[in-house]
C-alpha cells in the first residue's frame, strides 16, 4: 500500500516537472530563457522544452500594443497653458533587450511618452500646436522612438488627439479669426473694384473709338429699364445729346449777361437847362 502511494506521489511529480518543462508559444510570440539565472537564445514561436527547476521562460508579445498618453498639462512657447492628451503605437522588436534591459518596458515607454510630450510641445507655439499637428506628431515620434530603442522596443506613431484650449483664450482665437475674415473681404472687395475700375477704363477708351458703342448701350439699358417691375424709372440721356441744348443755354446767358453789364456800365444822361430869352443881361 505504501509502496502504491509512494508511485503515486512520484508519477505526480514527475507529470508536474513534465508539465513545467513544455511550453508553447504561439505567433506573435517569442520565450526569454533564463537558465540559472544567464540568458540563452532566443525561443520562437512552437513547442519549446525546458530544464526543469533549471529553466525560467519569459513570454513577450510582438504585437502592437496602444499607449493612451494620459492628459498633460503644457505651457506653450507664447505661455498660454493648453491639456493635451495624445496615443501612441509602440511594439517590442528585440524581446530580449525588452526583458533584460528594463523592468518594465510598457511602463517606462509610457513615461517617456510624458515627459517627451510635455518637452516637445512646450517648444511649440499655440498657432504651431493648432496647426502643424503633423510636423509635431513626426518630431514626438523620433524623440520617444530614440529613447525607447536601447529597450528593444519601436515607437511607430504617435498622435495628437486633442488640444484642451481654455475659454478666454478660445474667445480671442475667435475675435482674430474674425478680424482676419474683415480683413480678407476688404482687400478682395479693394481688388474688385480695382478690377472693375481697370476694366471701366478700357470700356471707356473703347466707347471713345467707336462712338455708336455709346448708343448700343444706351439702347440695352432702356430695354433692361422696360423689363423692370418698379414704378419709377429713371432714363439715362447722353451727354452729346444734350450738348447742343447747353451751348444753345449757354450763349444765350452769355449774351444776357453782356446786355446787363452794357446797361450797368451807361450812366443815365441828365439833360443841361437851356437859358431862357427873357433872362435878364
Amino acid at each position: 500500500m505504501e509502496i502504491a502511494v509512494v508511485g503515486i506521489v512520484v508519477a505526480l511529480v514527475f507529470l508536474s516537472l513534465l508539465g513545467s518543462s513544455v511550453r508553447v508559444l504561439r505567433e506573435y510570440e517569442r520565450g526569454v530563457v533564463f537558465r540559472l539565472g544567464r540568458l540563452i537564445d532566443l525561443k520562437n514561436a512552437g513547442l519549446v522544452l525546458l530544464i526543469p527547476v533549471v529553466d525560467r521562460m519569459v513570454r513577450v508579445s510582438l504585437r502592437v500594443i496602444t499607449l493612451n498618453v494620459p492628459p498633460q498639462d503644457v505651457i506653450t512657447r507664447d505661455n498660454v497653458p493648453v491639456r493635451v492628451t495624445a496615443v501612441a503605437y509602440f511594439r517590442v522588436i528585440d524581446a530580449n533587450k525588452a526583458i533584460v534591459e528594463v523592468e518594465d518596458y510598457y511602463a517606462a515607454t509610457s513615461q517617456i511618452a510624458q515627459t517627451s510630450l510635455r518637452a516637445v510641445l512646450g517648444k511649440a507655439e499655440l498657432d504651431t500646436l493648432l496647426a502643424e499637428r503633423e510636423r509635431l506628431n513626426e518630431d514626438l515620434q523620433k524623440v520617444i522612438d530614440q529613447q525607447t530603442e536601447p529597450w528593444g522596443v519601436k515607437v511607430s506613431i504617435v498622435e495628437i488627439k486633442d488640444v484642451d484650449v481654455p475659454d478666454a483664450m478660445q474667445r480671442a482665437i475667435a475675435r482674430q479669426a474674425e478680424a482676419e475674415r474683415e480683413r480678407r473681404a476688404k482687400v478682395i472687395n479693394a481688388e474688385g473694384e480695382f478690377q472693375a475700375s481697370s476694366r471701366l477704363a478700357d470700356a471707356a477708351d473703347e466707347m471713345s473709338r467707336n462712338p455708336s458703342t455709346l448708343q448700343l448701350r444706351y439702347l440695352q439699358t432702356l430695354l433692361e429699364l422696360s423689363n423692370s417691375s418698379t414704378s419709377t424709372a429713371v432714363i439715362p440721356l447722353p451727354i452729346n445729346l444734350l450738348q447742343p441744348l447747353l451751348t444753345q443755354v449757354g450763349q444765350a446767358g452769355a449774351a444776357a449777361a453782356v446786355l446787363d453789364g452794357a446797361a450797368v456800365a451807361e450812366p443815365p444822361r441828365v439833360a443841361a437847362p437851356s437859358r431862357s430869352a427873357g433872362h435878364a443881361e
